[in-house]
């Protein structure tokens, strides 16, 4: 991995040092100039879990990914540069109560001292910062406030606190897990007629003060308090990817 065109990627500029700090701004930074995409599976290009292959799409040729890449590849950085890490598998909240298969969703967990962070770049509009693993405390945060707690004696639970009102995000253990057990569910997401990821083309990147989200027929761009969104027909769909994501994508 080269960690200068990493840095590059992201416009991080500060100093490495192995503390809370930095971490948070690597999070941030990543977040504000890797966009979290599916486009691969809907142009009909397969996703490896390779990190070269992955370092090649996101750093080099300047694309995004969905949670099995973004994480993997991050995960990498953060261990190249003395970061204590590992990747763990999380079950995403489906709107029906229940929660996806194991394997579902990847997410990061890093230790700094005595304290364990939740650390995730792959799941759209989630945290800007890390999460500190510490239960029943709500964490305010620049996507809104956070709180994780204990799901059926098990599992730690991710929630967004919205008026009082408890939102679940997903459900993880803090268990170790290696990037070909992602496989199967990487291959789920990207071919099952029951994955979400396969029903709608999605880019969204975050912005200092906003967020710019497109999908198969509008464009969403959120700014402070103002919201705009463009409708269009879905043939224009790579005009707007080219031009509010500086994106081309080889048919």
């Amino acid at each position: 991995m080269n960690i200068k065109e990493y840095f590059k990627r992201i416009n991080f500029t500060s100093k490495v040092s192995l503390n809370i700090e930095v971490l948070f701004e690597l999070q941030s930074n990543h977040l504000e100039n890797i966009p979290f995409e599916n486009l691969d599976i809907h142009y009909g290009s397969k996703i490896e879990l390779n990190l070269d292959k992955i370092f090649d799409k996101i750093v080099t040729r300047k694309r995004g990914g969905f949670c099995y890449e973004l994480n993997s590849i991050f995960n990498e950085l953060l261990i190249k540069i003395g970061f204590k890490t590992f990747l763990i598998s999380a079950r995403v909240y489906n709107k029906n109560g229940t929660y996806g298969q194991e394997f579902d969703h990847m997410a990061i967990i890093v230790k700094i001292d005595t304290k364990l962070f939740l650390v995730d770049v792959g799941f759209g509009k989630f945290t800007f910062e890390p999460l500190e693993v510490k239960i029943n405390q709500s964490q305010l945060d620049k996507y809104g406030t956070f709180m994780i707690d204990k799901w059926n004696n098990k599992y730690y639970r991710v929630n967004r606190l919205e008026h009082n009102e408890i939102i679940p995000e997903y459900i993880f253990e803090l268990n170790e897990k290696q990037l070909i057990e992602f496989e199967e569910m990487c291959k789920f997401h990207q071919l099952s007629h029951e994955s979400h990821f396969t029903k709608n083309k999605v880019i969204s990147i975050s912005k200092p003060n906003g967020r710019i989200t497109l999908t198969n027929t509008n464009l969403k761009i959120t700014e402070g308090d103002k919201t705009e969104i463009v409708y269009f027909n879905e043939l224009e769909f790579d005009e707007y990817l080219y031009k509010y994501f500086n994106i081309q994508i080889e048919k």
